[in-house]
């Protein structure tokens, strides 16, 4: 027996597209064991939430999961499984990296950055108060705990990949108290273990700016949440869409590895949508948990498909007929 990983196979598209991740992954021959687990709108009929305390508790048991994409009923009182995930499990650390493919045109070339995103504090803390009729506060929390920790694995992952700049966008220059105190953490790190790597800040507005100008400028990224958030998905435009980039969430004990784009159910059981961004993210999965070749050869395979597959091996949206299905089949015969 092999690993076992957990697998939430999502809604929407989501099971099509984690079904054809798996059967990649499974033709490298790991011989990785996948335990389904309930999450999203499909889990609430049967145990009455969109993430169940089982999935939790296998997932800090196993240490890794793959995650299709999910959806949060609307209306229904139910919070983001996203959130709920980062913040239950404590995957601080949002890793999204964003490069040109091969065989996507877009406006700019030699697009290679990684966006590094503090995943579990800022105005995503979700602490908002009515004070009056019409008058709504959201309250940013910024922690020097966080704030260290983050910056510490934004340096860590440069030092790892062979990264040779780290930039952190702020505001501080506005929210002096809450992005001061972000920068100044990140300084510290910078200072006291990390003076090997190369290091700048920007205010946000002048680095969005910078982004769209020359974005091969630019090499890792260091953001606090809602930055974090939003600049991820910017640089994925750069590169093609949420389509084509794979993203993790990482903690200190355990991982999710994730396709960021939605679950689309106006195309789902269709057997159309591409399953790159899952293949992708379960690339890195397979480097995190210490298959680096395999994810190396994982990647190659992917990369020759976009590269040189026909027309019946790309999915529509890559200028090709193929079915979710056969762009995976593709992969696997080059595997």
């Amino acid at each position: 027996m092999g690993r076992i990983v957990g697998l939430i196979r999502g809604d929407g598209i989501g099971p099509e597209v984690t079904d054809a991740t798996t059967r990649v992954i499974d033709a490298l021959g790991l011989g990785i064991e996948w335990d389904p687990l309930p999450a999203g709108a499909r889990s609430v009929d049967k145990y009455d939430d969109v993430l169940p305390q089982r999935t939790i508790d296998a997932i800090k048991d196993y240490k890794i999961a793959l995650k299709g994409p999910v959806t949060t009923p609307i209306g229904m009182g139910f919070k983001s499984v996203n959130v709920q995930l980062r913040q239950r499990l404590n995957l601080f650390a949002a890793i999204r990296p964003v490069r040109n493919m091969p065989g996507i045109k877009t406006r700019y070339d030699d697009v290679d950055i990684v966006v590094v995103r503090e995943n579990t504090e800022g105005l995503y803390s979700g602490i908002e108060n009515e004070i009056t009729e019409g008058v709504v506060t959201s309250l940013k929390v910024v922690t020097a705990k966080a704030s260290l920790r983050i910056a510490r694995a934004g340096f860590a992952y440069c030092r790892r990949r062979k990264r040779h700049k780290l930039t952190v966008f702020h505001k501080a220059n506005i929210m002096k108290l809450s992005d001061g105190l972000f920068l100044d953490c990140v300084r510290r790190i910078h200072k006291e273990e990390a003076q090997d790597i190369e290091y700048e800040e920007m205010i946000i507005d002048n680095g969005c700016m910078q982004l769209v100008k020359d974005p091969t400028r630019f090499d890792v990224l260091l953001l606090e949440n809602l930055y974090g958030d939003v600049i991820s998905d910017l640089c994925a435009g750069f590169v093609g869409g949420l389509g084509v980039v794979p993203g993790a969430n990482i903690g200190e004990d355990c991982a999710v590895f994730e396709a960021v784009h939605g679950s689309a159910p106006d195309i789902a059981g269709k057997n159309i949508a591409n399953p790159l961004a899952l293949i992708m993210s379960g690339a890195m999965m397979l480097r995190h948990m210490g298959e680096v070749d395999a994810a190396r050869h994982l990647r190659k395979c992917y990369d020759q498909v976009l590269e040189n597959g026909d027309p019946g091996e790309l999915t529509g949206d890559l200028g090709g007929t193929a079915s979710t299905d056969a762009f995976a089949d593709a992969i696997i015969k080059r595997i």
